[in-house]
């Protein structure tokens, strides 16, 4: 079992900058691969970024690239979503999630387990 929490949305003017942050519980953080995905209302839940297990791997969805930044820090049981230079289509509830069956993927029934969610909204 894997717990997850995440922290760090709120409201940012375009242009503006949020850390997202996930804390992770249960089972060995560093066993697992984890991803970031969003959904804003009437949209399906979509593929932001993805870290493998050692967090020297990552990948991004085009809409996000250069812009987004994934990590993970195996000491703290937490992984982070630095977000820069935010737009309006920004605006979601942002998600953590963990693989713990393959190395990671790009769709939500690649992962097995899901946080809450965060509310980021990027106003113009």
């Amino acid at each position: 079992q894997v717990q997850l929490l995440e922290s760090g949305g709120g409201l940012v003017q375009a242009g503006g900058s949020l850390r997202l942050s996930c804390a992770a519980s249960g089972r060995t953080f560093s066993s697992y691969a984890m991803g970031w995905f969003r959904q804003a209302p009437g949209k399906e839940r979509e593929f932001v970024a993805g870290i493998n297990l050692s967090g020297d791997s990552t990948y991004y969805a085009d809409s996000v690239k250069g812009r987004f930044t994934i990590s993970r820090d195996n000491a703290k049981n937490t992984m982070y979503l630095q977000m820069n230079s935010l737009k309006p289509e920004d605006t979601a509830v942002y998600y953590c999630a963990a693989n713990v069956r393959t190395r990671g993927g790009y769709y939500p029934r690649d992962y097995d387990y899901w946080g809450q969610g965060t509310q980021v909204t990027v106003s113009s």
